[in-house]
């Protein structure tokens, strides 16, 4: 696939890119992190005004740099909605047909859930907005209506931390490609130099994308993915994933996934900015668990132990294509716009077995501009694997 690396401009940062280089993402996290604005806040310093989120009587930041000013107009995105929706029980799908026909009473409604319980703490996640020295503070965006007691781990220092856990490790590694999306940040990484064969797993496929076969390349390279979410989405996780190298299409095994929860003590109120210690401490946890997740990962014995798992099923024949897919996408609640897409791929790929509707997952999933649905389809590859096979 080649290179797609778009920015979801807004006049306050750069918020999102799929399959983006490694350096373009430090690019956009390090503006990002420059821009973030976290504070924890009573429920009577939040009000909704014209669908945007007002905070008042927050006290000011005072650092080096100067004064952060916190009071100002923060516009939610869709993840903040949720959010909003979650903390004060508002059905998510009223309240999104009030943002799309009925703005007021987006506004009288959220407002009067906040005036119910005026001293509960809520954390805001947002970036400042700036319209440059000497004018007034531009729009903020408001990113996520969190928990007062939801743990920070950025993506941008999380990433140099888990860079540094894969540097420990002492393994060849790449990133393939980075994706940034609202909810989460993914950064898939590969090993070639760790790949075995897989020629049952192959036998008779060929890639959708360039119609190479997997009888002349059967390898697949180990590998895994990281992914985390600032904004309440998902925690901290390495996640293996072996690559097959003939068409690049992703094998999430989502059972043996690492994961670390976002979940830590109250936070007090104000503007949240942690310690250098509490920083350090947390980031060498992250380091070193990225590095024990990488000496198990990548490994032959892991990879070549997985593979022999997925052919037991990967060679049951799939006698009518179209009930199969129809099925197994019924099963797995995958949408229809993927399922016709999914039912091409099988056809391009060839490989007329429950192991060809597996990598007609995989394959679709890379084609998707959604990042985050990206990523969910193709962790279904291995549950569609089971459920073709056994549909027959």
């Amino acid at each position: 696939m080649t290179q797609q690396y778009a920015e979801r401009a807004t006049a306050v940062a750069p918020t999102g890119a799929r399959n983006a280089h490694l350096s373009d993402l430090a690019r956009i996290l390090e503006d990002q992190q420059n821009r973030k604005l976290d504070v924890v806040a009573p429920a009577s310093a939040l009000r909704l005004r014209e669908g945007n989120v007002h905070v008042s009587g927050v006290e000011s930041l005072i650092t080096e740099d100067g004064v952060t000013d916190v009071d100002g107009i923060y516009r939610p995105t869709a993840v903040a909605d949720e959010g909003i929706a979650d903390k004060l029980r508002v059905p998510l799908g009223y309240l999104r047909r009030m943002r799309a026909e009925n703005v007021p009473l987006l506004d009288e409604n959220v407002n009067a859930w906040l005036r119910q319980d005026p001293d509960r703490r809520f954390m805001l996640r947002a970036f400042r907005g700036d319209n440059g020295p000497g004018m007034p503070p531009a729009e903020g965006v408001a990113r996520a209506l969190l928990s007062d007691s939801y743990k920070l781990i950025d993506n941008f220092d999380m990433l140099l931390a888990a860079l540094e856990g894969i540097k420990q490790s002492g393994h060849p590694t790449r990133v393939t490609g980075c994706d940034l999306t609202d909810r989460r940040m993914h950064v898939r990484v590969e090993s070639e130099a760790v790949a075995v064969q897989a020629r049952e797993l192959l036998r008779g496929y060929r890639s959708p994308f360039n119609g190479r076969s997997g009888d002349d390349l059967p390898m697949v390279s180990a590998g895994f993915v990281i992914t985390n979410s600032e904004v309440g989405a998902g925690a901290y996780t390495i996640t293996p994933r072996a690559v097959i190298q003939v068409c690049r299409n992703g094998l999430t095994m989502t059972k043996d996934v690492m994961r670390s929860v976002h979940l830590g003590g109250k936070q007090d109120e104000g503007v949240i900015s942690w310690s250098g210690q509490t920083q350090r401490k947390t980031l060498e946890l992250i380091a070193s668990k990225t590095a024990d997740a990488v000496r198990t990962f990548l490994s032959r014995e892991y990879v070549a132990a997985r593979v022999s798992e997925m052919e037991a099923a990967a060679g049951r024949p799939v006698a009518e294509p179209t009930k199969t897919i129809e099925h197994v996408t019924k099963s797995l609640s995958i949408g229809t716009e993927a399922k016709d897409t999914i039912l091409s791929h099988f056809i391009r790929g060839g490989q007329m077995t429950a192991g060809g509707v597996m990598q007609a997952i995989t394959s679709t999933a890379q084609t998707l501009t959604d990042a985050d649905q990206a990523a969910a389809l193709e962790a279904l590859a291995i549950p569609a694997l089971t459920a073709a096979a056994a549909h027959g």
